[in-house]
């Protein structure tokens, strides 16, 4: 069984959005064509809460991108983005939503950030995902969407580190490349033996 796992394509991380990523609205139609090939289909969405720990507004002093030191180690501090219920969180409009078997909420606990859609970056929280596939007997997943650097890359990366069969589809993704940030996510990528398409 093989699942096409979509992350965050959401209004915010697209062009106009507060954390826009170049391009960002380029992959729907892609994704949207891809989803009947998959034995099932899973949607991520960033969910915050207004003041979220990860937004440089709740830091004096900070600016977005800025790095703190969290409890949980070093965070990124963001623009305030996909905070819940907003126009912002929401999907792309044209993203085939109706096509999703299961859309995992991530980010929503105020303290602590989430890139991963399997765990939170305390690396040891879970989403709950990786229990949903084994139940499926889905083993094989494609990962597209946003940002390739961020929460793309941190996903792959958990997934291969659970055991399974990894790639991503670089056409179908856009990354932020902050400070080199997209060379090193496709290192690292690879390293954790994602497949790379």
């Amino acid at each position: 069984m093989h699942a096409l796992i979509v992350i965050d394509v959401q209004n915010d991380f697209c062009p106009g959005g507060a954390l826009a990523v170049a391009g960002g609205d380029e992959i729907v139609a892609p994704i949207n064509a891809m989803m009947d090939d998959f034995d099932a289909v899973v949607l991520t969405q960033d969910w915050h809460p207004s003041g979220h720990s990860s937004f440089a507004s709740q830091h004096p002093g900070k600016a977005p991108f800025d790095l703190t030191q969290m409890p949980y180690g070093p965070q990124v501090l963001w623009p305030d983005h996909c905070v819940q219920g907003t126009d912002g969180a929401a999907f792309h409009p044209d993203l085939k939503t109706e096509r999703a078997d299961l859309i995992i909420r991530k980010g929503f606990r105020p303290g602590i950030d989430s890139y991963s859609a399997f765990f939170e970056n305390d690396r040891t929280t879970p989403t709950g995902l990786e229990g949903y596939l084994r139940t499926r007997g889905i083993s094989q997943l494609t990962l597209v969407g946003l940002a390739t650097d961020f929460c793309v890359n941190f996903s792959a990366v958990d997934a291969a580190g659970l055991g399974f069969d990894v790639s991503v589809l670089q056409s179908a993704c856009r990354g932020i490349d902050l400070d080199g940030s997209l060379a090193a996510a496709l290192s690292g990528m690879g390293e954790a033996g994602v497949t790379l398409r």
